[in-house]
């Protein structure tokens, strides 16, 4: 195959590729979605391409090695932090494992390019499944409760939680007058909370609930 029909094949599948995968986070409204991931398996397979055209002899790798450092800029730029959660990491990694893909087809390697495509999609469509029964199952939620200071009320709640089988993952509290105020970060399933913030809203105790 001529050289230059090679190089508009790379470049091609590349953007086939990154697009196909970019696709699936763009319809997850996610931060870096079809263009982003396009450009980034393209530029991952450019890099490769120049490695091997305008890296010294006997080590073409020396460019293709920065890829790794720079794409890390670029993943941590779609993580944050928000409370109690973090989000963007299934981003981050989708970002980088793109640009492995990138690299593999600027170095030729099809076969192995097209499985990672199909794996990462799998992983990502599939998956998803699992991870949403998993985030019902491990849920962290952050209640403030205020309701009149008595000598009983504090233990009433701790109680209440778990009956609901709830773990105090972090607790704080405060007093303003007769009024008390709890902060509880808890850790349970998401029927369970749902059971504590019903009977939460039923207790005419509570002079103000927040989560």
């Amino acid at each position: 195959m001529d050289i230059y029909q090679d190089l508009v094949l790379k470049l091609i599948l590349s953007i086939i590729i990154g697009g196909a995968i970019g696709w699936e986070r763009e319809l997850r409204s996610k931060s870096a979605g079809f263009r982003t991931l396009i450009l980034i398996c393209l530029g991952a397979t450019l890099f490769t391409i120049l490695s091997e055209l305008i890296g010294s002899k006997g080590a073409p790798e020396r460019i293709a090695s920065n890829i790794v450092v720079g794409i890390g800029f670029i993943g941590a730029g779609v993580i944050f932090k928000s409370n109690n959660r973090v989000s963007g990491i299934t981003t981050a990694a989708t970002i980088w494992v793109t640009a492995a893909i990138g690299m593999c087809i600027g170095s030729g390697q099809y076969f192995i390019a097209a499985a990672a495509c199909v794996l990462v999609l799998l992983i990502l469509v599939v998956f998803s499944r699992f991870d949403k029964r998993i985030d019902r199952a491990n849920q962290i939620r952050d209640y403030v409760i205020s309701f009149p200071f008595n000598k009983e009320a504090h233990h009433k709640y701790e109680s209440l939680i778990k009956r609901h089988k709830l773990h105090i993952l972090n607790s704080t509290q405060s007093k303003s007058g007769n009024v008390l105020k709890n902060s509880w970060t808890l850790l349970g399933r998401e029927q369970d909370h749902a059971k504590f913030i019903d009977e939460i809203f039923n207790d005419a105790d509570v002079s103000n609930f927040e989560f």
